[in-house]
């Protein structure tokens, strides 16, 4: 598997939150930067969604024939607050992802290979707090 991530409206930079908690967290954040699904280098599989429903946005539709997934988690470039409280924001992100993100890894293969089941285990985590 290779996971990319990209946006429909980049904002030129990845937050320093975002880098700082990741090398916290023993991730390799070199070569990280802001970019546009429309420059990904190939077509993915899945997409899925993290654009908060809660907060307000509006989740920007990927055109392609992909298989399609929300996951949505608040926005915690948004946070407001306390350093304290922003830095709350990012560790929650972070762990609600990291969750589901190994809940993926662990399906089983055969699961991986069945359209209508794998859209199915991709809701459940989604739900994933």
């Amino acid at each position: 598997m290779r996971a990319m991530s990209a946006g429909s409206h980049p904002t030129g930079e990845v937050h320093p939150r975002s880098i700082a908690l990741l090398e916290r967290e023993g991730i390799a954040t070199e070569d990280y930067y802001s970019k546009s699904w429309d420059n990904l280098p190939v077509t993915p599989d899945i997409v899925i969604t993290v654009c908060s429903n809660a907060a307000g946005e509006t989740c920007p539709a990927y055109l392609g024939n992909v298989l399609r997934a929300h996951w949505g988690v608040d926005d915690p470039a948004k946070a407001t607050g306390t350093d304290a409280e922003i830095d709350a924001a990012f560790i929650k992100a972070y762990s609600i992802l990291r969750k589901r993100i190994e809940a993926f890894l662990a399906l089983p293969p055969d699961t991986l290979a069945v359209k209508d089941q794998l859209q199915h285990q991709l809701k459940l985590i989604g739900e994933i707090e």
